[in-house]
Order: structure tokens, then C-alpha cells, then sequence
């Protein structure tokens, strides 16, 4: 692996600003670009978005081939929820450019063996064509419901469930349109928000229960889904403005990975809008959220994570961590075979050469 990979950032926005800081600070990797969509954004130094205190002498810009010319790899950061072809023409973009590319954009890549045939096709031909290979993952579904479940069933024996929750307050994540339109936090109880209609958890987190049924040796025959909405009891105020008394205040969503006729993998998301929200379901250990794998056999064993960064909230925190385990990623990439890889493919901690790993204390 070369020494120094030249990495550029697609986006600008949260996980485009978390990688941006990534980048800079990891090992073996630097940082050659940024790429924007916004005229405005274009000419600013990339610490500007990434809030870090001296310049790096990296201006964003709009120039998608002059930026993919001086980079070895790219973080693709651009939303993918509501615009998913124009994501997926951007990688295979990047891919046949040569970049090998790390992205949580795209849910229905996250297991590319059950991902659309048509998009799995596109971005093999082009990884084939640019010698470069493609890693989609994140948080949730990501390293959290799929590599770390299947570590913690490694440590157990007469396993009956595996159970990855998600237990968040979403009042802390400032992102107006995922937490309204996207969850429907605020939105009328008669109606059904984007996340939570039918067949849409099952495209968001299918493709991790698969993962960890091909991890643990069992076959997934069936997903389904269950959902919970409670309204608020009380209008709350938080830092994306008003939700009212009566509107959706939480949601308990099931996605349940059946094999043989029994229930074995589920992945659970008890999400609020307000912690005095459904005070009877789950609640997170500490603080406003955790990420858990609860594993029903011998032992029964519970893994609780949590993430914060200075300064920031602990979807800040979630953030980066998905950004590190995409960016730790890609000296691995490098030294792979063009394609498409998963979060079961890569390593958790994949090795670097001393000198390098070294860099990674502060």
C-alpha cells in the first residue's frame, strides 16, 4: 500500500464536513479535494466547513474532473435518500475515473448481493474500467448491525436472536428534512412518513440482516416489519423549531430477519422527538442515544456503543465513526480487486504498515 493516499470529499454537507476532519487526521490518507455543488460553497478552504482551526490549502470546487484528476479516492458524502440515480451515476463516475470510492449513500448497496441488478452491473463494469473498488456502509445500518453483530455472536454460543437497536433523541439531529419528512417527526399521525411505509425498512436495513445471516452461516428466507407511532403528549420546541401537541413523537420500528421459520435477526429503532416521548420503551443508557447488539444465548450478552465528539452532539459523533470506518477502508480497497465490497468484506481495523498506524495517536 502506497504511503499516502490522495483522498477528495464529495459534499460539504454533515458527513462531508465529519470527513473532511477524518481525512486530515488519519493515517496514510491526505487530502486532495472537495467537491460542491453550490456555486457559493466553491473558493472556500475546506477547514471552513469542517471547522478546523488552520487552513489546508484545499478550496472546494465544482470541477468534478479536475478534482477526480488528483485523487486516488473518494469519500462520497452527497445525499443519496431522495436523489439515489443521481448518486449512483456519480460513483460509477468516480469508479471509472479510476477513484476507488467509500460512501454511506446508497441502502440498497449494503449488501450487493441483494442490491438492484441493474446498479450492481453499472458500478462493477465501472469499477472493472477504472481498476477501482466501491465499499457502501455506515453507521445504522453499517458497522453497527453488521460486522460488530457478528463479532458479538462470536463470543456466544446456542444462539436463538440476534438484536441490533438503534435509541436515539432526535432533537439533536439537525437535519430538517430527515427528522420531518424523512422519520416524520411533527407530521399528522394519519399520515405515514417516507422511512416507515411498507417495503421501505426492509430496502433500508435488509441488506445488514442478510449480512449477518451470511456472517453467522444461516439463511435469511424472509424479512418483515413492524411499526409503533405515539404522538406527543405536549408541543416541544428544539433546535429545528416547533413540533406540536397530537403529531408523531416516536417510533418503534422491527424489521425482523426470519430463517426456517423463526425470528433470528431484527434490528429495532426506538426513536423520539423528545425524551418524555414514549417513556415505556427502551431508553438509551446514557444521554440522548446508544447503539446496542443483544445477543440471546450463552451468554446472553449486550454490547452498548456511543459516540461524541468535542463540541458536538452524539449523532456527531455517529457520523464520524462512519466516516473512519469508510476512510480506514481504503488502503484495503487499494490492495483489492476491482469490485464491490461489503461491510463483511473489510476489516474492522485493517492493517496498516507501522510507521503509518503510529500517526493514529494524538
Amino acid at each position: 500500500m502506497a504511503s499516502s493516499i490522495g483522498v477528495a470529499v464529495w459534499g460539504t454537507g454533515n458527513m462531508g464536513a465529519t470527513s473532511i476532519r477524518s481525512v486530515t487526521a488519519f493515517p496514510g490518507l491526505r487530502l486532495t479535494g472537495v467537491i460542491t455543488s453550490s456555486d457559493d460553497k466553491a473558493g472556500r478552504d475546506a477547514a471552513t466547513f469542517a471547522g478546523l482551526d488552520a487552513p489546508t490549502g484545499i478550496l472546494a470546487g465544482t470541477d468534478v474532473d479536475a478534482v477526480l484528476a488528483g485523487a486516488d479516492a473518494v469519500a462520497y458524502m452527497a445525499s443519496g435518500d431522495i436523489r439515489p440515480d443521481e448518486a449512483v451515476a456519480d460513483i460509477e463516475r468516480c469508479l471509472r475515473a479510476g477513484a476507488h470510492v467509500v460512501t454511506p449513500s446508497l441502502y440498497s448497496l449494503y449488501d450487493p448481493r441483494s442490491a438492484p441488478p441493474d446498479w450492481v452491473q453499472r458500478l462493477t463494469a465501472a469499477a472493472e474500467e477504472g481498476r477501482a473498488a466501491l465499499l457502501v456502509s455506515g453507521v445504522d445500518p453499517g458497522w453497527a448491525n453488521d460486522a460488530l453483530a457478528v463479532t458479538a455472536a462470536g463470543l456466544c454460543t446456542r444462539i436463538r436472536t440476534i438484536t441490533c437497536q438503534e435509541i436515539f433523541d432526535y432533537s439533536t439531529y439537525d437535519q430538517p428534512y430527515a427528522v420531518r419528512v424523512s422519520c416524520g417527526f411533527g407530521m399528522p399521525m394519519d399520515e405515514t412518513p417516507m422511512m416507515l411505509l411498507p417495503s421501505i425498512p426492509t430496502m433500508v436495513w435488509g441488506g445488514n440482516i442478510r449480512l449477518i445471516g451470511r456472517g453467522l452461516g444461516i439463511e435469511i428466507d424472509d424479512i418483515t416489519e413492524e411499526v409503533e407511532r405515539v404522538p406527543l403528549d405536549e408541543t416541544v420546541d428544539t433546535v429545528m423549531g416547533r413540533f406540536d401537541k397530537g403529531t408523531q413523537g416516536a417510533f418503534f420500528l422491527r424489521v425482523i430477519g426470519w430463517s426456517g421459520g423463526v425470528q433470528r435477526v431484527i434490528v429495532e429503532h426506538i426513536t423520539r422527538i423528545d425524551p418524555s416521548c414514549a417513556p415505556h420503551w427502551p431508553q438509551p443508557d446514557e444521554g440522548v442515544g446508544d447503539h446496542r447488539v443483544i445477543v440471546d444465548g450463552d451468554p446472553q450478552l449486550t454490547i452498548v456503543t456511543r459516540a461524541d465528539v468535542p463540541g458536538g452532539t452524539r449523532a456527531d459523533g455517529g457520523n464520524t465513526t462512519a466516516a473512519n470506518r469508510l476512510l480506514g477502508a481504503i488502503g484495503w480497497l487499494a490492495e483489492q480487486k476491482p469490485g464491490i465490497y461489503d461491510g463483511l468484506d473489510v476489516p474492522l481495523h485493517p492493517p496498516l504498515p507501522p510507521e503509518v498506524e503510529a500517526t493514529r495517536w494524538a
